[in-house]
């Protein structure tokens, strides 16, 4: 399909667009959409013809009851788990800035192109090059990790320290009621102390 719409392109702009000068149609695809078309068919295997067949395998009993609810669950349940592993997928690529860095990693592929020399490296080592170029993006990520971790160690703190807050409510209050109970039964005492001399013969 990317050829026969080139070729258009061609028809329609004449002999100047085939003259060297002229600036090539790009035909790579980037790696944002390469990624957006894996997921589209992992997610398109997941209705291959024999799945119905694989998913009613397990609900034998079910699916020889009522064939046709058996086909609404599969299908709501495909779908359902579809718009998961897309949702997942963005938050991915949200959390992981993904599209910024592909696009960017394009770019400097696409600027590579136009060198016709090997690229420049800053130690004249790949492996220190790569260090020191991705050791930034792992030293965020630390301490986007760290701050979480802290943020939800605190949370736990708080947590810990609410029950045990709760803890000691309960013990007071637990306090407060053997106390009530103990004066009760004093003054119960009392009364039936009070009572029986009362009753006592003159």
């Amino acid at each position: 399909m990317a050829e026969v719409s080139h070729g258009d392109e061609a028809v329609e702009r004449g002999p100047e667009a085939s003259s060297p000068e002229s600036v090539p149609v790009d035909t790579t695809i980037s790696r944002v959409k390469l990624l957006d078309t894996i997921v589209d068919t992992f997610l398109q295997k997941l209705v291959a013809p024999r799945s119905f067949e694989r998913f009613t395998d397990c609900y034998q009993h079910f699916h020889q009851l009522d064939p046709g609810v058996t086909r609404s669950v599969y299908d709501k349940f495909v779908a359902q788990l579809q718009t998961s592993i897309r949702e997942e997928i963005s938050e991915i690529k949200e959390e992981g800035n993904l599209e910024a860095v592909l696009n960017s990693l394009d770019k400097i592929v696409e600027e590579g192109k136009a060198h016709g020399e090997p690229a420049w490296r800053p130690s004249g080592t790949p492996e220190k090059d790569l260090c020191s170029a991705m050791a930034p993006y792992f030293l965020q990520q630390r301490d986007t990790l760290c701050r979480r971790v802290r943020k939800q160690e605190a949370k736990n703190q708080d947590l810990a320290d609410a029950v045990l807050a709760g803890r000691r409510q309960v013990e007071e209050l637990q306090q407060q009621v053997q106390a009530l109970q103990q004066a009760w039964q004093a003054l119960h005492s009392e009364q039936k102390e009070l009572l029986s001399v009362l009753r006592a013969p003159e």
